[in-house]
């Protein structure tokens, strides 16, 4: 039986279609899924992990999709960061599990702010570079990015990227699926967290999941063949996150 409007499963499933597309392509998907969650009456704290369903079905399909497309190789470099970035990610969502529906919204929109500043800071594309160590200071960060990606997932996708290019000087190419990986991965382990506090809508998350996962699949396919394709989408990601501020500060007043 449907527990929600009919409307609304229309727009989450348009909606995760276009994250999945923006996720694959540049890592901020859940700056649309996440406000979006919200815009359709979930609590932000129900928001947070209702995401995370999503998250899981559309970096399968990328995963699968880019490796098909042979640009995703999976490199000793790669396997040395998942054990920080998955300790960093439990640790996260167990703390925001435990944090009130009003709390979490002021921290959504700290971090929706704070990609903001990502986005229209950053370099316009990321270097080329080749992936030929791992240096020590990167573990730590990628604790860091994890507990970041466990607590609120919104805009990990550009920290990691950011991280592999800069830390473990992957091209862009390559530490797009690598981001993929990873992500998928502290997925698994923050969303059962999420789950077993009650804070995920399986009904509005599967549904979002079908369409990031349509979304993911098209914006890989498209990857392979234009590796700079993630920066077609930064405008969008602003217009999304300044009216999530806007929703956000409205509630927050109210």
């Amino acid at each position: 039986m449907l527990t929600h409007h009919w409307a609304i499963y229309v727009v989450a499933l348009v909606a995760g279609a276009v994250a999945g597309a923006i996720n694959t392509l540049a890592g901020s998907g859940s700056t649309l899924t996440l406000p979006m969650l919200i815009f359709l009456g979930l609590p932000a704290d129900v928001a947070n992990g209702t995401n995370r369903v999503g998250v899981v079905l559309q970096n399968i399909v990328g995963m699968v999709t880019l490796r098909r497309g042979g640009k995703l190789p999976l490199d000793a470099n790669m396997w040395k960061l998942v054990f920080p970035t998955l300790l960093g990610g439990g640790a996260g969502a167990m703390i925001a599990a435990d944090l009130s529906p009003r709390v979490m919204s002021i921290v959504i929109g700290l971090a929706m702010a704070f990609v903001l500043v990502l986005l229209l800071a950053g370099p316009s594309k990321w270097g080329d570079y080749e992936s030929t160590r791992t240096p020590w200071w990167l573990f730590p960060v990628m604790v860091a990015v994890g507990f970041y990606g466990g607590f609120v997932q919104a805009g990990v996708g550009v920290l990691l990227l950011a991280s592999l290019v800069a830390g473990a000087h992957y091209d862009a190419v390559t530490a797009n699926g690598v981001k993929l990986v990873l992500t998928f991965l502290l997925t698994l382990v923050a969303l059962p967290i999420f789950a077993m506090n009650g804070q995920v809508d399986w009904e509005l998350g599967f549904l979002m999941a079908a369409g990031q996962g349509v979304g993911a699949y098209l914006a890989a396919r498209f990857a392979t063949k234009s590796p700079n394709a993630g920066v077609w989408i930064k405008r969008l990601l602003v217009v999304v996150i300044v009216a999530t501020l806007v929703k956000l500060a409205l509630t927050w007043s109210g």
